[in-house]
């Protein structure tokens, strides 16, 4: 699957092409490894399997990192699917500060939309932050918050619904990030939106300078940006964005609502979370694929120094545990061996309340398993 999508990468940047997308199978976006039982019928569907270092390295052979921009599909698997990129531009020879793309980073909508993510709003908002912190110092060129509001319009959230949860994730990022110490002017600047029409989003732009400007002293660019409509359909919308987004901060922002149930409530019956497909449900199964996908995790196991990424895993643990930026560790585990699937067990037994542990020195040769 990866050598499939590298293929298709070189033809679009012989065809001219200079924005590559990639999206990644469900497994990988839920911090699982191909040859975990979660992920049994799932391999590569719908996206590119991302077990290790090796795969990504696969995905961009002989792709010019420092000429092209890549979006990265990864919400909740942000982070070690970003280092694993900057590992792979390294490996070039391409330094950090050249490195461009998006990285899609939306927790809190994930958990609008799907009823739940791979870790709890608390600790996803901080590894959020740990990302912003790590991108500023090390990745300046890459945005590293990407909100999407038509994922909400998709899901059958109103105009004014997509509008008022869409900003309302945008200031619980921008106050995580403020909080973890970073600077709002810079912060902004790497916060994107996407909105389902262009008349929500220049209404939402409206709202949103205004937002900014009162609670973050920040001031943004851009004609109109103050120009909030206020009479007919649009400033109906508005109107009623605006009230949502006032019972959002009376529930303590949006974090806290997306835990009470608020917003997803609103848009759509209380199902269980769809993050996995639901028993008997249509599976993707390419049996060839995720055997060879067992087969490179196989390999890999045997072949790494595991004493090496016990000792990154370790660390990585402390610093979930703490407040040190986890994924300085965490891109120390992942360059030693790491799978994707091992990073994120570590970071489940810290933050995920009653999933089951194990000792980090002891590796085992097969995947954590739930």
């Amino acid at each position: 699957m990866a050598r499939e999508s590298n293929a298709r990468y070189r033809r679009q940047i012989e065809n001219g092409a200079t924005d590559l997308s990639v999206s990644f199978d469900l497994p990988t976006r839920t911090g699982y490894d191909s040859d975990a039982d979660p992920a049994r019928g799932r391999v590569g569907g719908a996206g590119v399997a991302i077990d290790s270092l090796d795969d990504m390295r696969v995905l961009f052979d002989a792709i010019p990192l420092d000429r092209v921009s890549a979006t990265l599909e990864a919400d909740a698997l942000a982070a070690p699917l970003l280092l694993l990129y900057q590992l792979v531009g390294e490996e070039k020879g391409i330094e950090p500060w050249r490195l461009t793309g998006t990285v899609h980073n939306d927790v809190l909508t994930e958990y609008i939309v799907e009823g739940g993510s791979v870790f709890p709003p608390g600790p996803a908002l901080r590894l959020t932050a740990d990302i912003l912190r790590y991108a500023e110092a090390e990745l300046p060129r890459w945005n590293t918050l990407s909100v999407s509001g038509g994922r909400l319009a998709d899901a059958g959230a109103s105009p004014a619904q997509e509008i008022a949860f869409t900003l309302a994730n945008g200031i619980e990022y921008v106050r995580t990030g403020v909080a973890a110490g970073l600077d709002a002017d810079g912060l902004v600047g790497r916060l994107s939106f996407t909105y389902a029409a262009p008349g929500t989003s220049r209404a939402a732009h409206a709202i949103w300078a205004k937002v900014l400007r009162k609670e973050f002293g920040v001031r943004i660019p851009g004609p109109g940006a103050d120009a909030v409509p206020s009479a007919g359909p649009a400033g109906g919308i508005v109107e009623n964005a605006r009230e949502l987004m006032c019972g959002i901060s009376e529930l303590g922002g949006a974090a806290s609502a997306v835990e009470q149930g608020f917003q997803r409530g609103g848009i759509a019956p209380h199902e269980p979370p769809r993050l996995l497909p639901p028993p008997g449900a249509p599976a993707h199964h390419d049996a060839a694929l995720a055997a060879r996908q067992a087969e490179r995790l196989a390999k890999l196991r045997a072949w790494r120094c595991h004493e090496r990424v016990g000792a990154a895993l370790t660390r990585m643990r402390a610093a979930a545990e703490g407040t040190a930026n986890v994924l300085h560790p965490m891109k120390d585990a992942l360059a030693a061996g790491a799978t994707v699937g091992e990073v994120c067990g570590v970071l489940r037994e810290v933050w995920v309340p009653g999933y089951p542990g194990m000792r980090v020195r002891e590796i085992p040769r097969s995947m954590f398993s739930v």
